[in-house]
């Protein structure tokens, strides 16, 4: 079906009744609407409901082993989504949510196995943005809810960039500004004996180590998945999160990287291959050829990640064949940060 998009600008602080009200009875309807939360902008539909379920697959183009997120506006709404809610859940639910954290659950009989790629588990978050938080209390309902862009393409963290990929596919879109997180939620797999994230976010390991003890990191948060394997979590496939453009990312320390980068995109130009520099506000100003764009700064890696998606998007815009991305540390955020940059890349990285 062909849709007449609409989007619809509302106050991201106290949205105003009408228009979720709207969005809340598309949802109903079994349609599916785009809306902010804090990390970036979900594509979601009622979580309960196969056929539009489908729907979100079909307007992403994503694959149907890829599980979906369950988005809840209470608490209490976990222990009907999972049939086990191991003791210490409660504990980081008490500290974490509503927030950037999402937990791995057996599920129960109420969740069909479209939202969960057939898996016997289901993700399950409560977001803390007052518009997505609206929607899904007004809709009494779970809401399936992954990013609102084409699978494979980076985030989307503004109502913009869901227009861009989501017109015509979808009929409502809630403008509720600028996402604050810029990066999807933490995944932290709750089955096992011990928690282990499946997919960093705006929740460090760091963070929860202070409230857990222990918490593994699946190898696959820096490296390639095995095609083979089973997806548990969102953005766990080999590409995912990917610009037009293809990305090559340079770690080392900076005063290597920077002179490499300059070689590397000098050599390019003269070839009259369009590139783009990733780079960041200490570095911007260092850098001779190419397009430079600073994601943000390096001594404050958060505000990296909430401008990352939108870099990957600037860049497309002005059609660059090649991205030069400078690695950033992997502690705190920074971990996140680069497990969206190595899966971009296909993990094409140069270590100077």
């Amino acid at each position: 079906m062909k849709y007449d998009t609409q989007m619809i600008k509302v106050d991201p602080d106290r949205p105003e009744p009408e228009h979720i009200s709207k969005a809340a009875l598309l949802i109903g309807q079994g349609e599916v609407v785009a809306f902010p939360t804090e990390t970036v902008y979900g594509l979601g539909a009622n979580a309960l409901d196969e056929q539009a379920v489908q729907r979100i697959f079909q307007a992403k183009g994503r694959p149907s082993d890829n599980p979906l997120i369950v988005h809840i506006s209470d608490k209490k709404d976990i222990y009907k989504l999972a049939r086990e809610v191991p003791q210490h859940t409660e504990r980081i639910v008490r500290v974490f949510w509503p927030g950037p954290l999402t937990f791995v659950l057996k599920k129960s009989k109420l969740i069909p196995d479209s939202v969960t790629g057939g898996l016997d588990s289901v993700a399950i978050r409560m977001p803390s943005h007052p518009v997505a938080h609206e929607i899904i209390k007004t809709c009494r309902l779970p809401i399936a809810a992954p990013s609102a862009n084409i699978s494979g393409r980076p985030s989307p963290t503004t109502a913009q960039h869901v227009l861009e990929d989501m017109r015509g596919k979808i009929p409502l879109i809630i403008d509720g500004g600028k996402c604050d997180v810029g990066l999807e939620s933490t995944v932290l797999d709750m089955t096992g004996d011990v928690p282990e994230i499946l997919r960093p976010g705006g929740i460090t390991p760091e963070q929860l180590k202070r409230v857990l003890g222990q918490v593994k990191i699946n190898q696959s948060v820096l490296s390639r998945l095995d095609q083979d394997k089973p997806v548990k979590s969102p953005g766990m496939k080999y590409k995912h999160y990917s610009p037009r453009a293809k990305v090559i990312i340079i770690s080392g320390e900076l005063e290597k990287l920077i002179p490499y980068i300059n070689h590397e995109a000098f050599k390019y130009q003269t070839q009259e291959i369009k590139v783009g520099i990733m780079a960041t506000e200490q570095t911007k100003n260092r850098y001779k050829y190419g397009t430079v764009i600073a994601s943000g700064d390096r001594d404050k890696p958060e505000t990296i990640a909430a401008n990352l998606f939108d870099v990957f998007r600037k860049f497309d815009d002005l059609g660059m064949d090649i991205i030069l991305a400078e690695a950033v540390s992997t502690d705190e955020i920074g971990l996140a940060i680069m497990n969206r940059m190595g899966r971009a890349a296909a993990f094409n990285i140069i270590k100077i």
